[in-house]
């Protein structure tokens, strides 16, 4: 891309750069751009999109090269590193040659997976890619912000990010919110002839914009990019990180105990340091950065074909634990596709009359579903083409209205608009009519309709009510279902709606969830702390109604207080606050760009049933977690424990080396598959039971120590074999019990309860095999012969089945209650 902007050659034309582009006058920037208000042809556009590049910000990648050799940096390496050296240097070549191997293979298989976890987040950040809606060949089109090119006329609405720096044309003030560019939190009003730029908001209006800068050419340049990325880390990975950092330091003090023992008994030294060092790396979980990521990676692509694609990746791990979901009625719990019914007229005032006024403070253009709902009641569209729209002013949150200034074909102007009933009454002024159209309005929201209000006005001229538009939006049809599947789950689903309340305790009724609908204007903010009552009342409610956007924000941050774990979905530009305060934000079907960028999960389908996919996938990844969590404390624990014993009382080293290196080389290659396997949901939401967790790990792993201690006594003290022969021995039933160990811990009832993945069952066996064949012909140990491998595997298959019936009471004793559940597929 190049550096500065090159403009079209022409005789009036000399450099100048973005900052005058700026500030001149909008038919002199038009001249020095070679556009118009038309906008630029199709083959004019691609033209500049070779010159200029794409309007992105270029971010800086490391060579392939470099991140593959970083795997080599960091203490992990450095301990694998010093290991090979010390081989070397007391000429251990067969321990040298496979320490290397084990280097190289974790830095292989980590490369490998974390470049294919971060192709699959490529490929979901480019289903989020924001859409421009630009004029080509005097068409409007939609095609991807990053092919925006100077000279290009695009469209602003509400909600939008604006995709490149750009002069407004003619049109209404706007509200710009550029909080993420300057930090200031006021929205800022622009006129036409003012510059916007990339990254901000608009947050009120609706109007076209000259682009005159993109990618980094624009005036905060990397600031505002388009993809926010969140560096946060997820409770569960703070929790597994926990237990990396209590392995090693497990690992760390008996090593240091191993290698204290050795110098008092005047071992030598390059040896005991360089077996201390493997001992070390085989114990830490090398793995587990890895395993967190794969694991990760393969549920978000997993969500991606249900058509919910993941943002940040640890939203998955905080969805398993979400307890209270707030829901927008609209869109999500009905099927946002608004009927109009017969409306209430006011005096003399015909039906036809009070829809084709509304259908006039309507435009079809936006796509809106209010507007295409009113403009689909007229039973003949030609009295519309007896009128020309002058001017329209789109609804907004805050005026809750559109406008409309039309001249009829007398060539006479009047004005139409059309919004919530309560603000047409208030601009109006006839407060005669006032009780009439309320009690219309409360009829209509029994029944389940949303109500419009409907005004005209000649120019100079008050404000007169005609009527009430009622709208019926269908509840979806499988919302019913999908809601009771949640409560089952042990989600709570709170409705959230801006409509009144009798519209929302209709819905709700319909919808089987319970009618105990709170009025959000009754709320404070989020600077306002609840009393405990209403703290009691929100937490306790099925529904609010009536609800603002920062009545969301607020809703959330007193459920977050009172300890849940919060979902919340959302839509409008005013929703991005509650989106990013909630544990996990929603951005559904439809939302729009501010609400999308917000979120940590967006959706592509509406309603409600995805989310609930989402929900039930976080808790198999979470399982899966679980699983391995237990798994590798396990391991940890018997390999340590068992060595530092066997030194320290026998003054004798079970495994060697390479033995060693060998069993974490199996272990990290086989326990991937995890990422892959089957595992049942839990029917309540996740949390972390570190007591439960150590509690089952550690039953496991020291059942595993007496079990191999068992072995130890069979072989040296009843079949009188030498050490050389034990050592291969040890080695066989410490891979063999440990890879057998994962099909314990994967299942919280009986190892059978739950059919691994084919690619785990492959992938464990497949190692074991190998393990077997070297034990058997003595590669890099003493040969053991078949008669021994046999009987070592039938020594730790009935091993399998104790540890199977101990996990089963120990699961018992520490959650009595069921806290993992293998409840559902």
């Amino acid at each position: 891309m190049k550096s500065g902007i090159d403009l079209p050659k022409t005789p009036e034309s000399k450099p100048n750069n973005k900052d005058d582009l700026k500030t001149l006058p909008l038919p002199e920037v038009e001249k020095k751009l070679g556009t118009s208000p038309d906008g630029l042809s199709q083959a004019e556009a691609e033209k500049r999109l070779n010159q200029y590049g794409p309007n992105e910000i270029e971010e800086k990648k490391t060579s392939l090269m470099l991140k593959f050799l970083s795997y080599f940096w960091g203490p992990i390496p450095w301990m694998i590193e010093v290991a090979v050296i010390l081989s070397g240097v007391v000429r251990h070549w067969p321990d040298f040659f496979i320490i290397l191997l084990l280097l190289f293979a974790n830095a292989i298989v980590g490369f490998w997976e974390e470049h294919e976890a971060g192709n699959a987040i490529e490929a979901l950040k480019a289903k989020l890619a924001i859409k421009a809606r630009v004029k080509r060949d005097g068409k409007w089109v939609t095609p991807p912000a990053r092919e925006l090119v100077p000279g290009d006329v695009i469209r602003l609405r509400i909600g939008d990010i604006v995709p490149a720096d750009a002069r407004l044309l003619d049109g209404d003030e706007v509200e710009v919110d550029q909080s993420a560019l300057t930090g200031e939190s006021l929205p800022a009003t622009r006129k036409t002839g003012e510059a916007v730029f990339s990254g901000s908001i608009l947050r009120r209006g609706e109007i076209g914009a000259l682009v005159y800068a993109t990618g980094t050419n624009t005036y905060f340049g990397k600031t505002a990019q388009l993809v926010q990325e969140a560096h946060s880390v997820s409770h569960f990975q703070k929790a597994v990180l926990k237990i990396g950092n209590y392995l090693i330091i497990l690992a760390v003090t008996l090593v240091a105990v191993i290698i204290g023992f050795a110098i008092y008994r005047g071992d030598p030294i390059l040896t005991t340091l360089q077996f201390a060092l493997v001992l070390t790396v085989a114990a830490i979980p090398v793995a587990m950065p890895t395993v967190l990521s794969v694991t990760m990676a393969v549920g978000a692509r997993l969500l991606a074909r249900k058509k919910a694609i993941v943002s940040k990746l640890v939203a998955i791990e905080e969805l398993a634990g979400v307890d209270v979901l707030c829901a927008d009625k609209t869109g999500t719990l009905t099927q946002n596709k608004l009927t109009l019914g017969e409306p209430f007229c006011v005096g003399n005032v015909s039906a036809e009359d009070v829809i084709l006024n509304g259908a006039l403070a309507s435009l079809a253009e936006d796509n809106d579903t209010i507007d295409l709902a009113v403009l689909g009641g007229l039973k003949d569209q030609e009295p519309l083409k007896d009128f020309e729209v002058v001017h329209f002013q789109p609804f907004d949150p805050v005026h809750k209205r559109t406008e409309a200034t039309v001249k009829g074909k007398d060539g006479q102007e009047f004005k139409v608009t059309k919004g919530a009933p309560q603000v047409i009454l208030e601009l109006s002024g006839n407060t005669q009519i006032k009780n009439e159209v309320e009690k219309a309005v409360g009829d209509f929201a029994e029944r389940g309709f949303r109500s419009l209000g409907v005004a005209r006005a000649d120019v100079d001229g008050g404000w007169h009510f005609m009527g009430v538009l009622p709208l019926f939006d269908p509840p979806r049809e499988d919302a019913k279902a999908t809601i009771a599947t949640a409560l089952s789950m042990g989600v709570n689903i709170k409705m959230v709606t801006g409509d009144a309340l009798a519209i929302a305790r209709e819905t709700a009724k319909k919808l089987a969830m319970g009618t105990d609908i709170v009025d959000a204007s009754g709320l404070g903010d989020v600077k306002h702390d609840e009393t405990t009552e209403m703290a009691e009342s929100i937490e306790k409610a099925d529904g609010f109604a009536q609800v603002f956007p920062e009545h969301k924000f607020h809703i959330v941050d007193v459920l977050q207080k009172r300890s849940h774990i919060v979902g919340m979905t959302g839509d409008g530009v005013n929703d991005a606050p509650a989106l990013k305060k909630a544990d996990c934000g929603i951005a559904v079907s439809g939302a729009t760009d501010a609400a999308r960028t917000a979120a940590d999960i967006v959706l592509m389908t509406p309603g409600l049933s995805v989310i609930i996919d989402a929900i039930k996938e976080s808790r198999r990844i979470f399982q899966r977690m679980n699983s391995y969590a237990i798994y590798r404390i396990a391991e940890t624990l018997r390999v340590l424990l068992f060595m530092t014993l066997a030194i320290l009382v026998f003054n004798f080293y079970p495994l060697t080396a390479v033995m060693i290196v060998m069993l974490a080389l199996f272990n990290d290659g086989a326990i991937l598959s995890i990422a892959y396997d089957n595992v049942h949901y839990k029917n309540q939401p996740e949390d972390w039971h570190m007591k439960m967790v150590l509690g089952v790990s550690t039953v496991l792993g020291v059942i595993g120590v007496v079990s191999a201690f068992v072995l130890f006594y069979l072989g040296e003290r009843v079949y009188h074999l030498d050490r050389a022969h034990i050592q291969t021995l040890m080695y066989l039933k410490l891979s063999v019990a440990g890879h057998l160990t994962i099909f314990l811990t994967r299942t919280r009832g009986p190892f059978w309860s739950i059919r691994p993945a084919p690619i785990l069952w492959v992938a464990v066996v497949g190692t074991q095999i190998i393990a077997t064949l070297i034990a058997v012909y003595g590669f890099f140990m003493t040969p053991l012969g078949w008669g021994w491998a046999l009987f070592v595997w039938g020594y730790a298959l009935v091993w399998f089945l104790i540890n199977d019936c101990l996990k089963l009471l120990a699961y018992r004793i520490l959650d009595p209650a069921g806290g993992t559940g293998d409840s559902k597929k």
